[in-house]
């Protein structure tokens, strides 16, 4: 069966590969590309995220309705690429002349989920500006045109005008419901102590997770403070991502003198190689003026070690003092340097996390669904223990350190065991518990990278399993220390430690025990679930604006009805090494094992039909 192939946004390529690079010169810049220098460096920077934002083209097709007033009738255009402030029109042939330079038009038609960022996806009326005339390769003529307002303004003054009042609603009724679920709980304790204690610090836990979020806030750009940074990327068999990811690494709104991209093969047995080193040749020729091959380098291990020994190898090869770890499916957006090193003017702050999106949301239902947990987990969770500046997973996909507390920490990291075992996975949450003893860890939402995600159940559910398993891991050894960070931080982490390994007996004992032996049905157990469900989702919609928000209920089913029960798994296998998916070492070798074993059960087989025949 051949995998899925996954959906993620079309850009327009620019022309230039480095196309957010600052030049030494300072002749051309992100907000000036006509060679005048018309803002100075205090607002540069911000003015570039704004354009940047609003300047970015996705590749489309959609069927666009459009109302000159210079002609009666409307028109049946095809819309090429649109962006947040304009929009290329493919006309008829015969519809050339119909509209000219200067001209209003009246346009209609509808963003399709997964053809602009999340939030996009809408129905849209509203006047544009005719620019510019020209055609196409097809020969068709085009219409370059100016939306009378931003789509991101469009969108606000429109569906946001009612979707937001109503959202906040049904927030406040689900709060309100729980909160009474609760308060019975507290009427009716002394029936079950043990149960409604539970409930109790399950919804009290939750809840508190919205609140601190709601108070926190990024850490603003100071466009002055630009710390030296080396990326470190190690790849394992990423032939399909690694030329994107690099890219996305050097293509930084940065200062060229503070920025390097170090590459670190673990000796994949795929064409991950190739790929860099035709990707390093190609920006090096192509991009001479941005000193590329000064700043980009890479190295392949001689044998496969670990995702940990890459790291360690190119923390030991970055000559900064910033360390930026990225996945090698993981793709920065161009001011995400800039963003995740601002905590960094704390001199107590050791590291911080970015916020991931999930690059290939619209792939399926699975992805759609993911969407909605990494948005909450990053949104909401993370942001929560960033108010305390005590975040216990500084993210793989993207996350900065210190290099001194990575090199102090670095022969303790490597060499990691657990009940004995050899600990080969949840690198980033081990490396944060080494950094969080000692200084303090954060969260910056403005520091943005997207990821693909497993799109198949299969690889999901390995993947779970070995987040999991480091999950249990670390969160047993950061208990060593929490109690010292502060009160509500250390409390709130004992409550979350505690409440999902003991909830698959819960969910056993709402949902089997009390039918059977009581012959109650569980509405009641239902209902909360579902609330706490409703709350992900109403996030989700409230905050990202997304048509995802639905999948946020979904998320939780199928974590009641399936990833909850990994959790005793996890624990009864904590030593395997696999990861699950892709072919490291480990997971060859347990191939191997599972058909030799498949091998040898074929061969007891044949013979017990031989000798049943003799």
């Amino acid at each position: 069966m051949q995998p899925e192939k996954d959906i993620l946004m079309q850009q327009r390529p620019d022309r230039r590969l480095l196309s957010n690079v600052p030049d030494a010169e300072g002749i051309r810049s992100n907000s000036d590309r006509r060679g005048h220098n018309e803002s100075s460096i205090a607002d540069r920077v911000k003015k570039n995220i704004e354009e940047n934002h609003s300047g970015i083209r996705y590749l489309v097709d959609y069927p666009v309705s459009v109302t000159a007033r210079g002609f009666g009738g409307k028109l049946n255009a095809k819309a090429k690429d649109i962006s947040s402030s304009g929009i290329l029109l493919q006309l008829q042939k015969e519809d050339a002349d119909k509209i000219s330079v200067g001209d209003t038009i009246k346009l209609d038609f509808e963003i399709t989920p997964g053809s602009m960022p999340e939030g996009y996806e809408s129905d849209v009326k509203m006047e544009a500006y005719c620019m510019r005339l020209c055609n196409d390769e097809e020969g068709f003529p085009c219409v370059g045109a100016q939306f009378s307002e931003s789509l991101l303004q469009y969108i606000t003054r429109t569906r946001n005008r009612y979707t937001l009042p109503a959202v906040a609603f049904f927030m406040a009724v689900v709060i309100f419901l729980i909160i009474m679920m609760r308060t019975e709980s507290v009427l009716y304790f002394k029936f079950n102590k043990w149960l409604y204690f539970y409930s109790i610090l399950a919804a009290v836990f939750l809840l508190s997770r919205y609140l601190f979020a709601a108070f926190y806030r990024p850490v603003p750009i100071d466009e002055k403070f630009t710390p030296p940074v080396t990326i470190i990327i190690p790849c394992f068999n990423e032939e399909t991502w690694i030329r994107r990811t690099i890219t996305s690494c050097l293509n930084q709104d940065y200062p060229i003198d503070s920025l390097e991209v170090i590459v670190i093969d673990d000796h994949s047995t795929d064409k991950s190689v190739e790929v860099i080193e035709a990707t390093i040749k190609e920006l090096s020729e192509k991009e001479a003026r941005y000193n590329v091959a000064e700043r980009l380098h890479y190295f392949v291990q001689p044998k496969n070690a670990g995702k940990r020994e890459a790291m360690a190898v190119g923390a030991k090869m970055a000559k900064h003092d910033l360390l930026v770890f990225v996945d090698s499916d993981s793709f920065l957006n161009p001011f995400a340097i800039y963003n995740i090193v601002q905590p960094f003017k704390d001199e107590e702050m050791g590291g911080v996390s970015g916020r991931t999106d999930v690059a290939n949301t619209y792939t399926n239902g699975l992805t759609k669904m993911q969407a909605v947990r990494y948005y909450i987990s990053f949104r909401i969770m993370k942001a929560a223990e960033a108010y305390f500046d005590a975040v216990t997973c500084l993210s793989g996909p993207l996350s900065c350190y210190r290099k001194d507390l990575v090199m102090k920490n670095m022969d303790a990291w490597l060499h990691q065991t657990f009940l004995g075992q050899r600990a080969t996975f949840g690198d980033d949450r081990s490396m944060t518990n080494f950094i969080l003893r000692t200084h303090r860890t954060s969260y910056q939402d403005t520091a943005i990278c997207s990821t693909i995600v497993p799109n198949s159940y299969e690889v999901f559910l390995k993947q779970q399993m070995r987040w999991k398993r480091s999950w249990l891991r670390e969160s047993v050894n950061a208990g060593r220390f929490m109690w010292k960070k502060e009160p509500f931080m250390a409390i709130s982490f004992y409550i979350g430690l505690m409440v999902p390994i003991v909830a698959p007996a819960i969910v056993l004992y709402n949902l089997v025990y009390v039918p059977l032996a009581y012959r109650v049905f569980p509405y009641t157990f239902i209902l909360g679930m579902l609330l706490m469900s409703m709350m992900m989702s109403l996030s989700q919609k409230a905050l990202r604006k997304s048509s995802t928000w639905l999948y946020g209920l979904w998320f939780c089913l199928y974590y009641e009805a399936v990833l909850l029960w990994q959790m005793p798994i996890a624990w009864l296998t904590f030593w395997k090494a696999n990861w699950g998916t892709r072919d490291t070492p480990a997971d060859v070798a347990e191939k191997e094992k599972k058909e030799k074993a498949k091998a040898q059960a074929q061969t007891k087989n044949k013979a017990k039909i031989q000798e049943g025949k003799a």
